[in-house]
C-alpha cells in the first residue's frame, strides 16, 4: 500500500496491514457492500440451435448485465452487437440439459427492447419467480478482461468483498478497493475505535466508463443505483458536525458520498435510494470525504480523474510514477493507495 499525504506531498511504501495504524479513534470508515452477481451470460438467438453458455464462438451472443432498471429490465453490454438488433429474443440455457432442467428450459429468456451505442442494450426478461437463483446457475463471474482466463468456482469468493451483503445483489464488478479487507482487519479497526458503516452502489458502466472525447464538460457517466442507509446517514452527520474524519474505501464509495452531499445542499444527509451519474474531476469541491483508499487505475480513465481531483494531479501522477518504479501491481487484483 502506497500512502500519499495531501498536505505535505509525502509518499511512503507501506503494507495494507498498516491501515489500522493510519486511522484514528472516531474516524468513520465507509464501505460499499454491493454484491457481485454472475453477470456474464451466453445466449442463443431465437431459432438458432447453438451451444449456449459456453466459450464456443459459433453463433453465441455474450451478455454482460450492468444495471437492473426494473423487476424485468436490465441494461447490458452485448457482443457481437450486430447479432443483437432491436426485437431479438435471447435464450439462456445451461450447456446441456439435465433431468431437473428439462421442464424448465430455457432458464431465462429476454427480448432486446432498446439499442444504444458501443454494444449497449436494454433486455426485458420474461418474468420468473427466482431470477437470481437462475442467474447463479447460468452466469459467470465477470472477471476483468486482462486476466485472459475463464472464471472458476473459486472466483465467486475471490472476486467478492468479505462484507458484501447477502441481499445486495447488483454489481457487474467488485468494488475492488474492498478486496483488500479481511475480517481480521475489520476487527482491528473496530477495536481501535473506528466506526464502520456501509453504503450500497451497484457497480456498472458508470464506474468504469472510459474517457471519450477531449472536453471534460462533455463527459456523461451512466447511472448507477445506490442506497444511503439510515444508520450511515446519521453517523456521517454526527462525524461531520464533530469534525471527525470520513474515510471512503473505493471510488464507488467516494462517488456515492459526494453525490449524497450534493443532493443534501448543505443540510443533514437523509437516508434514501436513488441513482447517480456524478462525474468527479479536478475542481470538484469534496464535501464529505476526508481520506480515501483506492487501487491504481488506468490512464485516461474517469477513476484516475477522480483520484487527481482528490489529491491533486501533479502529486497523484508523481505517486503513480513511484508506484511503477517500485513495481506496484495495478488494476482490480493489484495493490492500493491511501490518500489522506
Amino acid at each position: 500500500m502506497l500512502t500519499l499525504d495531501r498536505a505535505t506531498g509525502e509518499i511512503a511504501d507501506r503494507n495494507f496491514l498498516d491501515l489500522p495504524g493510519l486511522l484514528q479513534p472516531g474516524d468513520v470508515l465507509v464501505l460499499n457492500d454491493s454484491r457481485v452477481i454472475p453477470a456474464r451470460l451466453y445466449a442463443r438467438r431465437e431459432g438458432l440451435r447453438t451451444q449456449a453458455n459456453s466459450p464456443d464462438p459459433s453463433g453465441k451472443v455474450e451478455v454482460l448485465l450492468t444495471e437492473q432498471r426494473s423487476a424485468t429490465d436490465w441494461r447490458a453490454l452485448v457482443k457481437p452487437a450486430r447479432k443483437a438488433p432491436l426485437g431479438e429474443c435471447l435464450h439462456f440455457d445451461l450447456p446441456a440439459p439435465s433431468s431437473q432442467d428439462r421442464e424448465d428450459r430455457p432458464l431465462l429468456s429476454a427480448e432486446i427492447i432498446e439499442v444504444g451505442d458501443f454494444g449497449e442494450r436494454t433486455l426485458r426478461f420474461a418474468p420468473v419467480t427466482n431470477f437470481f437463483s437462475r442467474l447463479e446457475r447460468l452466469g459467470h463471474i465477470p472477471l476483468p478482461p486482462y486476466l485472459h482466463r475463464p472464471d472458476t468456482a473459486e472466483d465467486r469468493d475471490r472476486y467478492q468483498t468479505v462484507y458484501a451483503g447477502k441481499d445486495k445483489h447488483g454489481s457487474a464488478a467488485a468494488p475492488t478497493a474492498g478486496l483488500h479487507f479481511t475480517r481480521r482487519i475489520l476487527e482491528r479497526l473496530r477495536a481501535k475505535g473506528v466506526a464502520i458503516h456501509y453504503v450500497t452502489l451497484h457497480v456498472g458502466l458508470g464506474t468504469f466508463q472510459p474517457v471519450r472525447g477531449r472536453e471534460v464538460e462533455a463527459i456523461r457517466l451512466h447511472h448507477e443505483h445506490y442506497t444511503l442507509p439510515a444508520d450511515t446517514a446519521a453517523a456521517l452527520n454526527v462525524a461531520r458536525a464533530e469534525g471527525r474524519r470520513i474515510i471512503a474505501a473505493g471510488t464507488t464509495t467516494v462517488r456515492t458520498l459526494e453525490h449524497c452531499a450534493v443532493m443534501a445542499q448543505g443540510q443533514d444527509l437523509q437516508p434514501h435510494s436513488g441513482s447517480t451519474s456524478i462525474f468527479i474531476s479536478p475542481g470538484h469541491n469534496f464535501q464529505l470525504v476526508d481520506a480515501m483508499l483506492t487501487n491504481f487505475h488506468l490512464p485516461e480513465s474517469t477513476l484516475l480523474m477522480l483520484v487527481c481531483a482528490f489529491a491533486g494531479t501533479s502529486p497523484v501522477l508523481r505517486a503513480y510514477r513511484h508506484a511503477v518504479q517500485q513495481q506496484y501491481r495495478f488494476f482490480s487484483f493489484g495493490d492500493c493507495m491511501f490518500l489522506s
